[in-house]
């Protein structure tokens, strides 16, 4: 049983750091990496201890995020996946279940798929189309009930570990009626389920996240809360998982990326120069900034999850682990100088990786849009010029 999560993930972190140039170079999936996560307990993190987990709060999932993104910011992307999942699974409450209508069955299956995790299997989100992004009220993939299940038909993009997850969970709009959405845990050995290899990006080269094909019928089971159209509900009342679950990841890369630099000038006999402490002092102030904000959210989350000032932590956390990153790696970069922007030096990776920080949706606009509607006295989640799901 894991006793200290962050403990573990920051004594595996040089470990993550000492092979993440070659899966970078090579686009290719950290095997090894995820090989000692499972080994290490962590894929239980946010699993409750009844079932085997550790019983993670968000905020112990926000350290283990960044102690993981010190050492390879594409694990540690890939990990929040997984934990998105098992982490909103865990959040459903009694009280919320029965608000929601989910039968016992559906609990059941749920307690399963939980314990699943804790014992080693973990889960990608194939959520986000190509012209779609992750909008789910705009999702082509479509589903139908069929005898014993359903029937889903699609594609999906930027899907995080695609060809290694154990399931993938599918978001997915109803074909008899377009307004729901539904979600499902797709088993990854199902026929008619196929991995297209698409994934060759500036930055998170590791991620694997290539496109999936879904053309597979799966059981009652596999609906998340055994209840058709709760996926923008969810949305709606855990939007951390959706906006701030990776926040921390990019201030672990931003992190690193201000490690590199100090220990590159060092070497080099560059720390006297007062251009370089000053560019290596702003940065490490951000990071500290960013970092504090991220861990404020979590905190809120943790304490009144859905509660309107919670919320707004949650997307200012995101766009300042966001700015933040791509800002201070650049600073960085720009201090070690050209003999940093070779390939397979860790500074030139880790720019590349920090610049998707304000890319990863909610890009940093729309979560500057959400804020400033919401300063404005609006309703940020219906207003704004672009539905947020």
């Amino acid at each position: 049983m894991v006793v200290d999560a962050s403990e573990v993930a920051r004594r595996l972190a040089p470990r993550l750091a000492a092979r993440a140039g070659e899966y970078d170079r090579a686009g290719a999936f950290p095997v090894e990496d995820f090989a000692e996560l499972r080994d290490a307990g962590l894929f239980g993190l946010m699993v409750p201890g009844r079932l085997g987990g550790v019983g993670a709060g968000f905020a112990e999932y926000v350290a283990v995020a960044y102690e993981l993104a010190r050492g390879n910011g594409a694990t540690a992307l890939v990990f929040n996946m997984h934990a998105s999942v098992t982490g909103a699974l865990s959040a459903v409450t009694e009280e919320l279940a029965e608000a929601l209508g989910v039968p016992d069955a559906a609990l059941a299956a749920r307690d399963k798929l939980l314990a699943d995790a804790a014992a080693g299997s973990w889960y990608a989100v194939a959520m986000s189309e190509r012209g779609a992004g992750s909008r789910l009220s705009q999702l082509s993939t479509v589903y139908e009930a069929v005898d014993g299940g359903y029937h889903l038909k699609g594609a999906k993009s930027f899907c995080s570990g695609a060809g290694h997850a154990d399931a993938y969970l599918v978001a997915a709009r109803s074909a008899a009626d377009p307004a729901v959405v539904s979600q499902f845990l797709v088993p990854a050995t199902l026929e008619g389920l196929h991995v297209e290899p698409t994934w060759d990006s500036l930055g998170m080269r590791a991620t694997s996240s290539h496109d999936l094909h879904l053309d597979v019928t799966v059981g009652r089971d596999t609906l998340l809360g055994g209840v058709e159209g709760l996926a923008l509900v969810v949305a709606q009342l855990m939007p951390h998982w959706m906006v701030a679950s990776y926040a921390a990841v990019y201030v672990g890369v931003a992190r690193a990326a201000v490690d590199a630099a100090v220990e590159h000038v060092t070497a080099r006999g560059l720390a006297g120069l007062p251009a370089i402490r000053s560019r290596i002092g702003r940065a490490e102030a951000s990071v500290a900034a960013a970092r504090l904000v991220v861990a404020e959210a979590a905190r809120r989350v943790d304490e009144a999850p859905g509660d309107p000032e919670t919320n707004r932590w949650v997307w200012r956390a995101k766009l300042l682990a966001g700015t933040t990153a791509a800002e201070v790696a650049a600073s960085m970069l720009e201090a070690a100088g050209t003999s940093a922007t070779r390939r397979g030096h860790p500074l030139e990776r880790l720019y590349r990786d920090a610049r998707c920080g304000s890319l990863h949706p909610p890009t940093s606009d729309v979560c500057a849009d959400w804020l400033g509607v919401a300063a404005l006295g609006g309703d940020p989640d219906r207003e704004g010029s672009a539905p947020r799901w």
